[in-house]
């Protein structure tokens, strides 16, 4: 074997490791948004901005995430169906700061909505947990 063919293997090996790390890491933040969207879908929106990311709570109030979330769910009426729509790990985000995410987007039928988009940002907490830190509905 060549030195030439060994780093080819080497930079295989890294590229699966890579591609095999950021799959466990978009697995753990799915993980996460479904179980706070299930929150959002009870209209607990007290626990869902507490189990909110840091970033999240530091950008608005509980009595702030409350108006808007139910300014933007409630004329949407009861969720029918939602389908894992895309996933993507990133390390980076527009004006966000640099850390962990995964952007998560899924088709979703509400009672007066046929068809939404929700978009869903996971990232690692200081802590090392992953928790909510965006969401968007259109």
């Amino acid at each position: 074997m060549t030195i030439r063919t060994l780093w080819g293997v080497l930079a295989c090996l890294a590229m699966v490791a890579s591609s095999a790390a950021a799959q466990e890491a978009e697995d753990a933040a799915q993980a996460a948004a479904e179980a706070w969207l299930q929150l959002v879908d009870q209209e607990d929106y007290d626990a869902s901005w507490e189990q909110a990311s840091a970033l999240f709570k530091g950008a608005m109030t509980k009595a702030q995430w409350q108006q808007a979330i139910t300014g933007a769910r409630k004329p949407l009426g009861k969720l029918v169906s939602r389908k894992l729509k895309s996933r993507q790990y990133t390390e980076s985000l527009p004006g966000a700061p640099d850390g962990k995410y995964v952007v998560i987007q899924y088709d979703t039928v509400f009672e007066n909505k046929a068809a939404a988009v929700e978009t869903i940002t996971p990232m690692v907490d200081p802590d090392g947990v992953w928790r909510v830190s965006g969401y968007y509905i259109r």
